[in-house]
């Protein structure tokens, strides 16, 4: 499937869960008259009616709606049109860059971008994918770096970077430095390694070294202390608002983690001792917060159930 046709997919199936979502139940259709035996008014609950290039869903929602309504919405991927429905729909953007200079560029961008089209760009989060290898102290985070460089297979990852890409690495020489193409596959991985970063000789064999442990994101290595000065750093630097964080070691790399660097964050006030509200979207941005905010697309079809039914079917 061509790559931006994936993106015109997922925009007409956010205008389908957003009609679900936000207009196929009106906030009062939940009566709960167990004497009734009555769940719902019918008469609030309406078929959505959509009939697109893509998707045909003509009826409503199959369950009432959360508090929330739209969920909090996150999104991956940062090639140009990836930015693009980024800065229209998402919440949060899950990013995964090696440095936090080349992460500042993005999140600007994308930001400006929300700001065009009219949302507020400060309520886009930003989380850097970042790998953090730690212990007691700076050696014995550093032995354990050391024990999993010696566990890697730069083989198995250039495979797994094959089919992301949709290129067969196995087939190019491995010392040769990698040249920018388009391809079906995630664009956004492999201008990484041919467009952001022109400081470094990115060969297919430097690439799977690379990603043996981090995975293509910030690769931290020390104790408490310089593992928190690292992820301040980022913070400042890149102007990010929180981490996604790996797990090389499966029930190890979390323990150590929340162990170890979780207190020294917590103590310099960058980690919260509590969220607020009783959802995800309250933790999120505070629990003033209850729906997706009015400059968001998800916003315009709040009102739409009470709608004309000739009018709803062509909104």
């Amino acid at each position: 499937m061509p790559h931006d046709e994936r993106y015109a997919i997922a925009e007409e199936f956010l205008e389908v869960v957003y009609k679900l979502w936000e207009g196929s139940w009106e906030d009062d259709a939940v009566i709960i008259d167990r004497e009734a035996g009555v769940f719902a008014d019918p008469a609030k609950v309406h078929a959505i009616r959509h009939k697109g290039h893509y998707f045909s869903v003509p009826d409503a929602f199959l369950a009432e709606p959360s508090p929330q309504r739209t969920p909090v919405l996150f999104q991956a991927g940062v090639s140009g049109v990836g930015r693009e429905f980024a800065a229209r729909h998402a919440e949060g953007v899950f990013i995964a860059v090696h440095r936090p200079d080349l992460a500042r560029k993005i999140v600007d961008d994308v930001r400006a971008r929300a700001e065009r089209l009219g949302r507020d760009p400060q309520s886009l989060k930003f989380f850097a994918m970042a790998t953090v290898v730690t212990g007691a102290d700076d050696a014995e985070a550093q032995a354990t770096f050391n024990a999993y460089r010696n566990v890697i297979s730069t083989e198995g990852h250039l495979a797994r970077l094959s089919a992301i890409l949709q290129i067969d690495l196995s087939r190019l020489d491995p010392e040769e430095p990698l040249e920018y193409v388009e391809t079906q596959g995630i664009r956004s991985v492999l201008e990484i390694y041919t467009r952001l970063d022109p400081t470094r000789r990115w060969t297919p064999r430097a690439i799977g070294e690379f990603l043996g442990i981090a995975g293509g994101g910030a690769e931290i290595v020390g104790g408490p202390v310089r593992a928190a000065d690292q992820l301040e750093s980022w913070f400042d630097e890149a102007g990010i608002d929180g981490f996604n964080i790996t797990d090389p070691m499966p029930l190890r790399s979390y323990r150590d983690f929340n162990a170890f660097v979780l207190p020294e964050l917590r103590r310099r006030g960058r980690v919260r001792d509590r969220y607020d509200g009783t959802t995800y979207r309250e933790s999120f941005y505070g629990a003033e917060q209850k729906r997706a905010p009015d400059d968001h697309p998800a916003s315009a079809y709040r009102r739409l159930a009470e709608l004309p039914d000739h009018i709803w079917r062509t909104a």
